[in-house]
């Protein structure tokens, strides 16, 4: 059952293999990102929604997200899903998401809005 406040985290840290890795797969090898790119962290918070928070079912509908600040390699990042509002009538569920450095600099902030067939009763 989905619960106002529900939160689900991953951390990982991103090393400079994996920044070549990512490089490469975007198809400019010659541009080697010197912080962690904005759809790797995006890809955190695919996998919160997809497989943890609502987890299996969810489909995408919205998502917004505000960079705050360069996402350093090489050192833990925590995303993190929390959910804000439940409309089950409509089977739509609002999360805030947030990414931080191990000390706390958030990194990433937005909202995301997602279907899911059994949101629950509220």
């Amino acid at each position: 059952m989905l619960e106002l406040g529900q939160r689900a985290e991953i951390s990982r840290s991103y090393s400079e293999q994996d920044m070549r890795d990512f490089a490469l797969l975007s198809g400019d090898q010659a541009d080697v990102p010197a912080h962690v790119p904005g759809p790797l962290i995006g890809g955190l918070f695919s996998y919160l929604l997809g497989v943890k928070l609502p987890g299996r079912g969810t489909n995408y509908l919205k998502q917004s997200l505000e960079f705050l600040a360069p996402a350093p390699t090489g050192e833990d990042l925590t995303a993190s899903v929390t959910i804000t509002r439940l409309r089950p009538e409509k089977h739509l569920v609002d999360l805030e998401t947030v990414c931080e450095t191990a000390n706390g600099t958030r990194i990433c902030q937005g909202r995301a809005l997602v279907y899911v067939e059994d949101v629950g009763k509220e």
